[in-house]
């Protein structure tokens, strides 16, 4: 179903938002336009940064600014399946008779913020995968529908290890982008100051609803991706393998897997939206590009070499722009 908003609505309601965000979030503006982008393409974002950047503050502020159901989920290592989707109750009914009644469970939102993620047991985690991918969660061999839209924007810090329990691939690969949050500049840090140890805490309007965000997703897609940038999405993937004759170095020395086929599908749909905040209706190289890291950052695995060597997968990625040519080169 063709989406009644123009492409000049699209850039202007984006814009809003992210202005009115900009009130509360000092600085950040590629982080706070990678979540932008990724909750325009109905996908979920891992926000990684050490405690205190904001990554809390930008999550709750993003569901103010966009009027959604908001809930939030602080992880920790004694949280069960149950806390999240919810369970069924015993409960007495008018005529005297007990029966069974689904109680919702903070999953049920339009924008669920999973805080410290990876602090919960493997099996909390899990709970989260079916809602995430399917849009549905299953309780007692019942299945019950999310709302659209739904998003699940976590948390995780990096830096402390004692009592956590790393994201397994699978679940990893479910999050569209994973967003670096990097620790302010000096000026930022005394606009972020000002702004919160002051008496009057900026206001901010609410610019969107569900429903827009769901147009808006809608003629995102819409947007034409020509056949050599698909080609060059694809040709990038393939390169992240490193038994692939197209991987660069730092693939065939340091990476054990590369992306999964969700890695191309989030460089092309951040692309389309990155064309319509750029106010084209068609996906150019630097679309893609500007999504990379984001895109696939999560998605490569270093083997033991590249662990143990302190290469990032940041640094595999940019070698995979700058050596993946635009045009697919032929054989003589």
């Amino acid at each position: 179903m063709p989406s009644d908003l123009s492409t000049e609505q699209f850039r202007e309601l984006a814009t809003k938002i992210e202005n009115e965000i900009g009130k509360v979030i000092v600085g950040q503006k590629e982080v706070v336009r990678h979540v932008l982008v990724a909750v325009l393409a109905g996908g979920h974002v891992l926000l990684e940064g050490v405690p205190g950047l904001g990554k809390t503050m930008l999550i709750r502020t993003l569901g103010e600014v966009l009027d959604l159901k908001f809930s939030r989920i602080q992880f920790t290592p004694d949280l069960m399946p149950a806390d999240i989707v919810g369970t069924d109750i015993l409960e007495d009914a008018s005529d005297g008779r007990r029966e069974f009644r689904f109680q919702p469970g903070p999953v049920f939102a339009n924008l669920v913020l999973a805080d410290e993620v990876n602090r919960a047991t493997p099996k909390t985690q899990s709970a989260l995968l079916e809602a995430m991918q399917e849009r549905t969660v299953t309780v007692a061999k019942r299945s019950y529908k999310l709302d659209p839209p739904f998003f699940v924007l976590a948390t995780q810090n990096p830096i402390e290890m004692e009592g956590t329990y790393p994201l397994p691939e699978a679940q990893l690969d479910r999050f569209l982008f994973k967003v670096n949050v990097d620790f302010p500049s000096s000026p930022e840090l005394v606009e972020i100051l000002s702004r919160t140890t002051g008496k009057d805490m900026p206001a901010i309007k609410k610019v969107a609803d569900g429903a827009t965000i769901v147009r808006m997703g809608e003629l995102a897609r819409q947007v034409p991706v020509a056949s050599h940038v698909s080609d060059y999405v694809a040709r990038l993937i393939v390169a992240t393998h490193p038994d692939n004759e197209t991987s660069t170095h730092l693939v065939k020395q340091y990476v054990r897997y590369g992306s999964s086929p969700r890695g191309a599908q989030a460089l092309i749909l951040g692309g389309k939206i990155g064309a319509l905040l750029a106010g084209r209706y068609n996906v150019a190289f630097d679309d893609v590009r500007a999504v990379a890291p984001a895109a696939l950052r999560h998605r490569l695995l270093l083997n033991f070499e590249g662990q143990a060597e302190g290469v990032t997968t940041d640094k595999v990625v940019m070698e995979l722009l700058q050596r993946v040519p635009e045009q697919e080169q032929r054989k003589k």
